[in-house]
């Protein structure tokens, strides 16, 4: 695999980071279409894959989310090495022996410079923590009343529990292409 192509899977891997009686809900009203959540705190560390028509590939990560404020750490990666990225409003870096700094104002905007893929990353946030991340999501849940599959923003997201756990362990976003073809990310979460 070319060097590109290992930076392009590292930087998609870096900014991103399923059932039972089930039934689909939609949001009612005419709220805003984001939604402004207060709680956004956590501690994950797990595994995540990326699957595209072209590449594929893995890596480790910790990931320490302070309201709007993150670190995430990759390891493990194609032989890459250590990758850290760490955002606030207004400004995202990502920083690895191959890369150097990479800027930009949005996670969004730092894969699509790298990789030229439009993904919703920052609804990352409030999937993992089995919320909609917008008001007109469409939202499926089990039996026991959590979501087990949100569709937003042209990416279908599968969530998986473990036993009676309220928040998932898995998570598998899946983005269809007009080839018929899709981009898949999968990620595991060992502990929270």
């Amino acid at each position: 695999m070319g060097t590109f192509k290992k930076l392009s899977l590292s930087l998609i891997a870096s900014t991103v980071f399923l059932t039972g009686c089930q039934q689909f809900t939609t949001p009612l009203g005419s709220a805003p279409t984001q939604m402004v959540e207060a709680n956004n705190q956590f501690n994950l560390q797990g595994k995540i894959g990326v699957r595209t028509p072209q590449q594929s590939g893995s890596a480790f990560f910790r990931w320490v989310q302070e309201q709007q404020e993150f670190d995430i750490e990759l390891s493990g990666m194609l032989g890459i090495g250590k990758t850290q990225i760490s955002g606030k409003p207004g400004q995202v870096t990502l920083n690895s022996a191959n890369t150097g700094l990479v800027t930009a104002n949005t996670p969004e905007e730092l894969l699509e410079q790298a990789t030229g893929w439009k993904t919703p990353i920052t609804n990352l946030v409030s999937w993992i923590q089995a919320r909609p991340a917008t008001s007109t999501a469409q939202i499926q849940k089990d039996e026991n009343n959590r979501p087990t599959q949100f569709i937003e923003n042209d990416w279908t997201v599968d969530l998986s529990y473990n036993e009676q756990a309220t928040l998932p362990n898995k998570l598998i976003l899946k983005q269809s292409l007009e080839s018929g073809q899709e981009n898949r990310i999968t990620m595991i979460i060992q502990n929270r």
